[in-house]
Parts: structure tokens; sequence; C-alpha cells
């Protein structure tokens, strides 16, 4: 099978993107603010991968159709989902409502423990709240469904009227609907909708927003040895034969959002491979997240074993992250990584000279 694939490249932001775009030398990366003035070129047949490097202004003159609906997936606009703008990076902030969290343990299992630190994390500038009652930190258990809706149901009860949107981190139909009904906003099913037969038609029915996660095997096996010939490609025709199923379910792609899944199935190689290629995933034509946060491959560069001590390797990778326009952060420290954006933001929009 022969495949192509366009990785963005001299990727530009601010006032250097509109000047570039202005004099045809870059094209707009998924509507913008981010431009890209070169683009890696790869084909794929088998195990043998091709790759040249050409100037994104000459890739928009091909009339070639594959080539040409690879670019527009690229460049066109990524509509508003859940009320949430992707014109800048937005931050997903965490709350794990788990005995075992690898991140904070149990800091936050009880509801009113997991309420407050949510709370918070909005006064600290969290755009999404991201509530999980099973642990999916590599070795763990499932958890009964039952005991994961009593986990997170009256968390998410009790932080109506937020200001922000909720979304539900389950692999469970009926956790998905049940969070649904108590009110959050938005899917996100590590297993993108493919461990729970009926989550598919659930999140096809509830209407709401959902985001697909790469994985290669459950919690339990999936960092037994995983292996891949290329990972980013490989990862990107698993997200968009996912992206199509759901499509074929009846979720309509303007609601969908895919995250390559670091740590999820990958060795500490792996996760950079596909840190150091994300604008490759643009391509697969909707919003992209990065949940990279305090992760193991931080730690082995590190040497820090304590994932709590993994702030500001966290930051450097959703920095990494936003270098490359991804458009949503999934972290645990919402103050540091919101700061973070918020300097690179000013620094890049500066008026020249300025």
């Amino acid at each position: 099978m022969h495949s192509v694939y366009i990785r963005p490249t001299g990727i530009l932001h601010g006032i250097e993107a509109a000047a570039a775009v202005a004099d045809r030398a870059a094209l707009w990366l998924a509507g913008g603010p981010a431009a890209f003035s070169m683009v890696e070129l790869i084909e794929r047949a088998g195990a043998s991968r091709n790759a040249q490097f050409i100037r994104a202004s000459d890739l928009a003159q091909s009339a070639e159709p594959e080539l040409k609906n690879r670019l527009d997936a690229l460049t066109r606009s990524r509509p508003a989902i859940a009320g949430l703008d992707f014109s800048w990076p937005l931050v997903m902030g965490i709350v794990n409502v788990t005995p075992d969290s690898f991140s904070d343990g149990s800091l936050h299992a009880e509801a009113n423990a997991a309420v407050e630190h949510a709370r918070k994390l909005v006064v600290a500038g969290a755009d999404i709240l991201d509530i999980g009652g099973e642990s999916t930190r590599p070795g763990a258990e499932d958890v009964p469904e039952e005991e994961e809706m009593r986990r997170v149901l009256p968390v998410i009860e009790g932080l109506g009227g937020v200001g922000v949107p909720i979304s539900i981190d389950t692999r469970k139909a009926s956790v998905m609907r049940a969070a649904l009904s108590a009110g959050a906003h938005i899917i996100n099913d590590v297993s993108a909708l493919q461990y729970d037969p009926n989550a598919l038609a659930a999140a096809a029915q509830s209407g709401a927003p959902v985001i697909l996660m790469h994985a290669k095997g459950d919690p339990k096996s999936m960092q037994i040895d995983p292996r891949y010939d290329d990972v980013a490609l490989e990862v990107f025709d698993t997200l968009a034969a996912h992206l199509a199923t759901a499509q074929a379910a009846g979720i309509d792609r303007a609601r969908l959002i895919a995250d390559p899944g670091i740590g999820f199935g990958k060795t500490h190689e792996h996760n950079l491979e596909l840190i150091a290629q994300l604008s490759l995933f643009h391509g697969l034509g909707v919003p992209v997240l990065l949940g990279a946060s305090r992760k193991g491959f931080i730690g082995k560069i590190t040497g820090e074993a304590e994932a709590r001590q993994r702030v500001m390797g966290s930051v450097a990778v959703a920095m990494a992250g936003v270098q490359q326009a991804i458009q949503i952060l999934r972290v645990h420290d919402v103050r540091e990584t919101v700061q973070s954006i918020a300097v690179w933001r000013r620094i890049v929009t500066a008026s020249a000279g300025a």
C-alpha cells in the first residue's frame, strides 16, 4: 500500500507568520495563527519511507488530487468545539478522581477535594477540565463502571456553573451517558471508542464532542515491548481510521479531536519521535491534543523519579507542542503552563522593533 503524508515544517508565529502568508511564502496552518513555509513530503510503501523537503507555496500549486486533499486538511480552519476557540493553545486541566494515579496518587480521590482542586485549576487559567475516575497508568486494572460513576458523577455535579467545559475521561458507554447527563460536555476516550462495543453509539447519540486517542494495547499490557516500523506514520494511520469509524457511526468530524497518545503503548524513544513530529497530525484535519504531562519519558530524560517533580520538563514538552501549533494541552500543572503560553504569546505577537 502506497501512502502520502505532509508534515508542516518551518512553522512561523505572530507577525512573521502574517508577513510570510501575505508574501505567499507560507500557508496558514489549521487556519492560523501559525503558518508553515516548508513541508516534509513523505511517501510510504510498506516499510519503505522516502521524504523530501519542499516549499509550501510550491506544494500549493500541485494539481494531484491526493496532495490537494492532504493540503486542505492541513490548512482549513478548525471550527469551535463546545464553545472553545482554537485560535490560540488551550489548556485542559487534569482532575484524577482515583486512588492510584501515577501523577498525584490519591490527592483528589474524594469528591470534595476533587471539586476544590478543579476550581483552583480554573482560577489558574484552565480552559477545560478533564475528570477521570479510572487510572490508565501502565499496569492499571480495569475499574467497574459503577465504581467509576461513583467517583466522577459527584465531581461533575459539584462543578456546575464552573464556567469552562468539562470532559469525561472514560472508556465506558454507561459512564459517558451518565457524565453527560450530570453536566459534562466532552467525551475523552483513551481507547478511541474501541474498548466498549456500545461506546460508538453512545457518543454518536449524545451529540457531544469526542477526543479520540491512540493507544496500542490496554493499560495492563501496553508497555510490554511496543513496536512500530514508523511510529509517527502508524499512529497517524490508526487515528485516521478511528476518525473514519467515528464518522461512519454518525459523529460529525467537526466535533472530533485527535490525540497521538503519548505514553500509551510507546517506548521513551517512540514518545520523543512523536513529539518531534507533532505537526504531522494537523493533516488529520481536526484539532490535536497533546497529553504528555509528568510522564515517564520526562523522568527518563531528567532522572526525576517522582512524577510530581517533573513540572518544568512537562512545561518544556507543552511548549514544544505550542511551537507546532497544537490546539489543546492536557496538563496537571495548569498555572505554570498558562504562564509559559502567555509569555510566549506576548513575544510572538510583539510589534517589530517594539
